[in-house]
């Protein structure tokens, strides 16, 4: 089995140091946003979290290839590190505590690239969460200083927590009475958004968590920590990994039942 001790710790270097730039602007009253093409918020943070993240990369692990959500691809080859400098801009230009920075190293394997080590830092929470692949997922300040995570045994969706961010998207997707249908089955139901719930799921406080509609950096880092911490990761269609375009996550027990009920269409 890689070990992957060594990129584990760069991860979190490159977090402690986007830290400092997110924490630096966080509520600042001069804080630059502007609108991307998609009619998504950029801070000005964003882009210095992602800039300065590449850039330590190029130093560090000049041979690898780095995606990002502001800057795109640069380079080639098979290890390829993907960031989200602000998961949760929305949250980050109005105040709110919930947001994050992911970092994740992937591998080019069977079914695209894979991540193969996670860290989501949430500064503002003062939480972190990480996991390499084959080395279990963990929480806490530091690697010295850590909680391993695992997920839930609730295995009935009458006794389940089931997180999302918003109706909109399941409504757009033609599932919103699925999900409602979903809702109504489960113990409990909270609109915590972006990665928050799955970290949740990873630490089984949360035991259901889907989104309709993410990108690769929204999920690389999330996908590793809930599995290492023994839960399922995957897309609304059931494959495994970040690479449907949507995710959901459960501690396992619960996932045919959840793919069935984001899956209805009425």
């Amino acid at each position: 089995m890689p070990d992957y001790h060594d990129d584990l710790r760069l991860a979190h270097v490159l977090a402690d140091a986007a830290d400092a730039v997110t924490m630096d602007r966080f509520k600042a009253l001069d804080l630059k946003v502007e609108t991307k093409p998609d009619m998504t918020p950029v801070s000005e943070a964003d882009k210095a979290a992602e800039e300065l993240i590449r850039g330590q990369l190029q130093r560090a692990r000049p041979r690898d290839a780095i995606l990002g959500e502001e800057y795109g691809v640069q380079g080639t080859g098979p290890r390829r590190w993907v960031v989200d400098p602000i998961d949760g801009t929305k949250n980050y230009v109005r105040g709110v505590p919930v947001w994050a920075t992911l970092i994740s190293l992937t591998e080019a394997g069977e079914g695209g690239y894979q991540p193969v080590v996670g860290v989501v830092s949430a500064p503002a929470l003062g939480r972190r969460w990480w996991a390499a692949k084959g080395h279990g997922a963990f929480t806490g300040r530091s690697l010295t200083s850590a909680s391993r995570l695992r997920v839930s045994r609730v295995s009935e969706l009458s006794d389940a927590s089931f997180a999302y961010s918003s109706l909109t998207g399941w409504e757009e997707r033609g599932h919103l009475n699925g999900f409602l249908d979903l809702t109504r089955e489960v113990w409990r139901t909270r609109a915590y958004g972006d990665f928050w719930p799955y970290m949740m799921v990873a630490e089984g406080s949360v035991d259901l968590c889907a989104e309709p509609e993410l990108s690769l950096w929204d999920m690389a880092a999330t996908a590793i920590v809930v599995t290492e911490a023994g839960g399922t990761f995957t897309g609304l269609d059931g494959r495994p990994g970040p690479h449907s375009g949507n995710a959901a996550a459960s501690n396992g027990l619960l996932h045919e039942e959840l793919l069935g009920y984001l899956n209805e269409r009425h």
